[in-house]
């Protein structure tokens, strides 16, 4: 053990330098569904719990859509910044910017598309349903701010700089909570706003990082040399259609996932309220879980990008295995915490006891998918800084829509395990995905070394 910690300490040093800002930034993303979770569960009931359920589990669709499409710059900028081309990477910044603001209006009408016309037909509580409509269109319309952040932050963080982001996505989430409790109880003199009150904190939220990020990254002396290539002008066919050839796959493979899970929360609802209600705790808590493991990944496409932009395939090779060490043991610890806290943190989230019982069981198999999600994020990290995309897209839809998906409805509806049932299958979509990415990496990364060794040989 000793000998394997030696060989990877600086690694272990440089990753985790770059991770914990990313991890901390990228874990904003989901502390708003989050605080928006705990603030209506605590203050609004089970039903408004049930629709902040159904909303999220279709909102974070188009959310993730957007997301993966603006990662499709960060390996690239991390590639010619390795290679000292600095003007590239302020061209790539235009590109995104452009494809990341039309993506946000693009997602949004989906989002009110659906919000009209598609929940009425999902066979949930009417209840829910008044609600959740509403809610809907508020998260929706918060995606285009949200992005415009992501265009930023995914450019410093391409770049190395990892830790203002960071902050921004702290004091946005303090500021989210502020004021959800707020509109929700309505104080200072506000009306009581309900579930729609956690919508517009939402809103005002992501606009207001959005401001700021932009601010820091245009008045920040660190980017002025690699913003020289920033400018409208430059805004092109060839370099969005690089950023899609990643983002797009990148979009896809987060979809592959979350759709399954949001599907699944829809086969919940059609089981009962409380189950559904339920189920957003857990997954609630196994994302946090995951988008911190999300931001360990994103650090490690970075390195990935930086070494194989410089053809260090051994330093990559290194990188690359000191990331799964990482997340396989941050998610080890959290494996225990929902184990041996199952039946306690739930009461964050509701002081419903049917809720709550049914939600400590779905801990325990949080606690066991935990390893299984959080060595297939780092394998999709990794190869998406090495440029390698649409096989893993591929690996992703067969994981959660051809495995996962199909067996825990069988398992769930036509044997009648219920919402277990659905859970057993999802842990193994995450499975079959963790075991066919680490293969890939395995592949790919012995193709580049024989690839290299012939090439010196041949010198």
């Amino acid at each position: 053990m000793p000998s394997i910690y030696t060989k990877y300490r600086s690694h272990y040093r440089d990753n985790l330098k770059l991770a914990i800002p990313v991890v901390i930034s990228q874990l904003g993303h989901i502390l708003v569904q989050t605080s928006d979770t705990i603030i209506v569960g605590h203050f609004a009931g089970t039903v408004s719990l049930a629709a902040v359920s159904l909303a999220t589990s279709i909102f974070i669709v188009p959310l993730i859509i957007g997301i993966g499409i603006s990662y499709g710059s960060t390996p690239l900028i991390a590639q010619h910044n390795g290679r000292k081309e600095f003007a590239e990477c302020g061209q790539l910044l235009s590109n995104s910017l452009f494809i990341n603001i039309l993506s946000g209006i693009v997602l949004f009408a989906l989002v009110a598309l659906g919000s009209i016309y598609f929940l009425d037909h999902l066979h949930q509580s009417p209840q829910v349903i008044k609600q959740a409509k509403p809610f809907l269109m508020l998260l929706g319309l918060s995606v285009i701010p949200m992005l415009i952040f992501n265009t930023f932050k995914q450019f410093a963080e391409g770049l190395g700089f990892t830790k203002q982001a960071m902050m921004i996505s702290i004091w946005g989430n303090i500021l989210n909570i502020c004021l959800g409790i707020t509109f929700v109880k309505g104080l200072f003199g506000i009306h009581p706003m309900g579930i729609m009150g956690v919508g517009y904190s939402t809103l005002i939220d992501r606009c207001v990082m959005a401001l700021v990020m932009g601010i820091y990254v245009f008045r920040s002396k660190h980017f002025k040399v690699y913003l020289k290539g920033f400018a409208l002008k430059n805004i092109d066919r060839l370099r969005g259609l690089k950023i899609l050839k990643i983002g797009a796959p990148v979009a896809l493979q987060y979809v592959f996932e979350i759709s399954a899970f949001s599907a699944a929360a829809v086969i919940i609802g059609t089981i009962g309220l409380v189950q559904l209600a339920a189920h957003q705790i857990a997954i609630n808590m196994a994302s946090m879980t995951y988008m911190m493991s999300s931001g360990l990944s994103a650090a490690a496409a970075i390195k990935s990008g930086n070494y194989f932009g410089v053809k260090d395939h051994k330093s990559l090779k290194l990188s690359a295995n000191a990331s799964y060490h990482i997340v396989l043991i941050f998610m080890s610890i959290t494996a225990l915490i929902f184990t041996f806290g199952n039946h306690i943190l739930p009461w964050i989230y509701t002081s419903d006891e049917n809720v709550i019982l049914i939600a400590s069981q779905l801990l325990i198999l949080a606690a066991i998918f935990q390893l299984f999600d959080g060595a297939q994020v780092i394998g999709l990290g990794i190869l998406r800084g090495m440029g390698d995309v649409n096989i893993p897209t591929a690996i992703t839809f067969l994981a959660y829509w051809i495995v996962g998906l199909p067996i825990g409805y069988f398992w769930g509806i036509h044997l009648n395990w219920g919402i277990t049932g659905v859970w057993y299958g999802l842990v193994l979509g995450l499975m079959v995905s963790a075991i066919l990415l680490y293969v890939r990496f395995r592949i790919i990364s012995k193709h580049h070394r024989d690839k290299q060794i012939i090439i010196i040989a041949q010198d």
